[in-house]
């Protein structure tokens, strides 16, 4: 069987376009639950994918279309087990090389596949926020995953600043030793005026608190930032106040993730009704430059996702795309230096997202 190849952030659907909710249904068995998406990194180094909540805690932000009307849920534990014996059960049946595998969906063997293919070294917790179970639930959830199996390496999730500052840093110990070692936020910007308008949920102040917490917590920290999302107005101070935040946090990843605005948001919504401007690819590159200009960090700066699309003068990507990106403060005159290259590319050369801009 072919395994089948992920996008940037969404999972591959099941063959004949079915959902995992119709497959659980027709193989509960030979299955375990998926939900849509998790980090480019996690899918690339093929990440084992456990589901302990569903859908989005906040679904608020006006940029998103991952969660849309669809009901937050905590999972039982009981039945995030299952997932995991599941998953063994497909791990085992690959090992063996067993004539049962015609019966495990497709997603589900193509995931179990290219985990069991990489090395079983890595498993990320889906949906959006699995930090916000309750400590002892996802404890526990935590100690059944790396006892069926030793061989994970790293364990890591989505969290929200507000859900970090709401855990002491006792909690957070205790799931850092359970297992959970790497945490994905989405700080999205570090500027209030822009957190608002997407309806974000949280202060700067509150992304440096939880994000500090984090750090202090024994987390490895990836932050995500995306250009545009400020749109032209609030361009500049989008930029700078970002990168105050995270000289603040001064996490180990910082992760670009430049706007794209999917119809039947709140924030398409805006920019039809003339409340919001999209700035072109060169002003989002500027917003980069700024960025890396006023930032005071430790971090790896990473454009991991594709749509970092920007172009070098000879047409090819103007930043690499591996997930470890580019060392700070080391490399910032290296990435100043491609910046300005790209600055100087036509900007009907640069595209990303699901939109194409022109400067």
């Amino acid at each position: 069987m072919t395994i089948t190849q992920f996008s940037d952030d969404f999972i591959c659907e099941c063959e004949h376009g079915q959902t995992m909710e119709h497959i659980d249904k027709a193989s509960a068995e030979y299955s375990f639950e998926l939900g849509p998406i998790r980090p480019p990194n996690e899918g690339g180094e093929r990440s084992l994918l456990i589901r302990p909540t569903r859908n989005c805690s906040w679904n608020r932000c006006a940029f998103c279309p991952y969660y849309s009307h669809k009901k937050f849920q905590i999972r039982d534990v009981k039945e995030v087990k299952e997932d995991i014996h599941a998953v063994k059960g497909i791990r085992d049946m690959l090992v063996d090389n067993s004539d049962e595998l015609d019966k495990v969906p497709f997603r589900c063997l193509s995931i179990v596949s290219g985990w069991v293919k990489s090395g079983e070294r890595t498993a990320f917790l889906q949906d959006s926020n699995s930090l916000i179970m309750p400590s002892e639930q996802l404890v526990e959830i935590l100690d059944h995953l790396v006892e069926t199996f030793p061989s994970l390496e790293r364990v890591t999730s989505y969290a929200r600043s507000d859900t970090i500052m709401d855990k002491d840093l006792k909690e957070l110990g205790r799931i850092r030793d359970a297992g959970l070692s790497r945490l994905h936020v989405g700080l999205e910007s570090g500027d209030d005026d822009v957190l608002e308008l997407v309806s974000k949920g949280v202060t700067s102040e509150e992304h440096i608190e939880g994000g500090k917490k984090a750090v202090e917590a024994g987390f490895e920290l990836s932050e995500y930032v995306m250009p545009g999302l400020g749109g032209k107005k609030l361009s500049k101070q989008h930029a700078l106040n970002t990168a105050k935040v995270l000289n603040e946090i001064d996490p180990d990843h910082i992760r670009m993730r430049p706007l794209s605005l999917y119809a039947d948001t709140g924030l398409h919504r805006r920019m039809e009704k003339g409340e919001f401007q999209l700035n072109s690819a060169l002003q989002r590159l500027k917003e980069v430059k700024i960025l890396v200009e006023n930032l005071e960090v430790t971090s790896k700066l990473c454009f991991d996702h594709g749509w970092n699309s920007w172009r070098n003068k000879d047409g090819g990507l103007l930043f690499k795309r591996d997930y470890e990106g580019y060392d700070l403060p080391e490399k910032r005159d290296h990435l100043l230096s491609l910046i300005e290259e790209g600055l100087e590319v036509d900007g009907s050369r640069h595209s990303y997202g699901r939109s194409r801009f022109r400067a």
